[in-house]
């Protein structure tokens, strides 16, 4: 029987008096990769700010392995086993590979595991992150994530301003987590490359969930991806 890894049920969220999220509801399973698509503005990145704790949800209620979670700091929220590697990769420039990797690091030992995903780390561990390719960053952004032993994995935006060879590769390290068993929130705007990974799929718009359900349903919908992605 699948196990929900995450549940997020009847979601409202704001930014002060705007209202965000409208009643927002879609779930992962276990082992999962789920692909949370939308145009920009629809409420992808405020569902995982939701998630994490940063803006905590005015109604309704958020579940990680069916813990409730919503009430808690960010703090705790990545205690109870949520990770997130956030747009914009955001490592700390002027600490070395190795030095942002440590700094987030909980529970088993995860440094062996990260350098065999991506061994250019392991050949820049006492490089500065600030002075890492684009590509290279993103590495480290997922490495560093990995480093707390999420059960839940929020990637945004993962493929953002790469070359396609390096979107590639960031593909195929995804596949491979979901294959050792991570479940995975991706937050993509390269469409193909959501669709090729994911096991379901949830599509907002105006922060409204338009679509949630098996990603083939999504797939082979085209009117639904035109209306809501804008691209087929």
């Amino acid at each position: 029987m699948a196990t929900e890894a995450l549940a997020l049920d009847g979601i409202d969220a704001l930014y002060g008096d705007s209202h965000v999220l409208h009643s927002v509801t879609f779930s992962l399973q276990e082992g999962h990769v789920l692909a949370l698509l939308g145009r920009n503005g629809a409420g992808k990145t405020t569902c995982m700010n939701a998630i994490i704790g940063f803006l905590p949800a005015r109604k309704g209620e958020i579940r990680v392995f069916g813990e409730r979670v919503g009430r808690l700091s960010p703090e705790a929220i990545a205690r109870k086993g949520v990770g997130l590697v956030p747009q914009g990769r955001r490592v700390f420039p002027t600490l070395t590979v190795k030095e942002n990797l440590i700094v987030a690091a909980r529970g088993k030992n995860q440094l062996d595991h990260v350098f065999e995903l991506f061994p250019r780390l392991k050949e820049r561990t006492e490089q500065h992150a600030g002075s890492l390719s684009g590509g290279e960053q993103q590495m480290l952004a997922i490495g560093r994530a990995l480093m707390g032993n999420p059960r839940v994995l929020l990637m945004d935006e993962p493929s953002e301003g790469l070359a396609p060879l390096i979107v590639a590769e960031v593909g195929r390290t995804i596949a491979r987590l979901k294959a050792e068993g991570q479940s995975i929130v991706l937050v993509e705007q390269n469409v193909k490359l959501a669709f090729d990974l994911a096991d379901e799929v949830a599509i907002l718009n105006t922060g409204r969930v338009a679509f949630a359900g098996p990603a083939s349903a999504a797939r082979d919908n085209e009117s639904l991806i035109t209306q809501h992605l804008g691209v087929f």
